[in-house]
């Protein structure tokens, strides 16, 4: 098994799996519809606990979701090698600064690289990045495909869900957000 520069095995079916689509998209003029930006987030049928998130930061100082109670909580899940978490890593700095520190959070869950890589790309956030560089709690959170963000509730549950780019200070999610803190 070979990997991407991701540090994830890949199986070389897989490898030519995704090299086939991909090319086969870029015919079809459709890679660029790829990465544009969704909109909103899809609420989840019922609001379930959080798996648990214990994950080092860039210091390598354990962040557990657990310390959140009582705020709400953006996950998002992310790597700097694809294109749509790179267009919307910003937003996640601007959606951040909307809100009070005493009542909302974003924790940007990086998935199989090192705090140095990470940090040429992201420099100062202002908000945690976390590093699971075994994949472990992507797989806990039943993370399929990057990037994928999941707001937290309050009380610690997963209440709504975006899968794929987003601008998270759109309206739209703000929106969503407004409404979380008011449950």
């Amino acid at each position: 098994m070979k990997s991407f520069s991701t540090g994830f095995p890949v199986h070389k079916t897989e490898r030519r799996r995704f090299f086939s689509a991909s090319a086969g998209l870029a015919l079809l003029g459709l890679a660029p519809t790829l990465l544009a930006q969704g909109r909103g987030m899809t609420a989840l049928p019922t609001a379930t606990p959080a798996p648990p998130l214990r994950l080092p930061d860039a210091d390598d100082k354990p962040v557990d979701l657990s310390d959140y109670r009582g705020k709400v909580v953006l996950v998002n899940f992310w790597a700097t090698w694809c294109p749509p978490c790179r267009k919307e890593f910003p937003s996640l700095g601007r959606v951040r600064k909307l809100f009070k520190p005493v009542e909302f959070e974003v924790l940007a869950v990086n998935i199989g690289e090192d705090p140095d890589m990470v940090f040429s790309f992201t420099g100062i956030t202002e908000f945690p990045v976390l590093f699971d560089r075994s994949s472990k709690i992507m797989a806990t959170w039943r993370v399929n495909g990057l990037p994928t963000t999941l707001l937290v509730d309050r009380q610690g549950r997963l209440t709504w869900k975006a899968v794929g780019g987003r601008e998270f200070d759109d309206p739209s999610i703000v929106a969503t957000i407004k409404q979380v803190l008011t449950t």
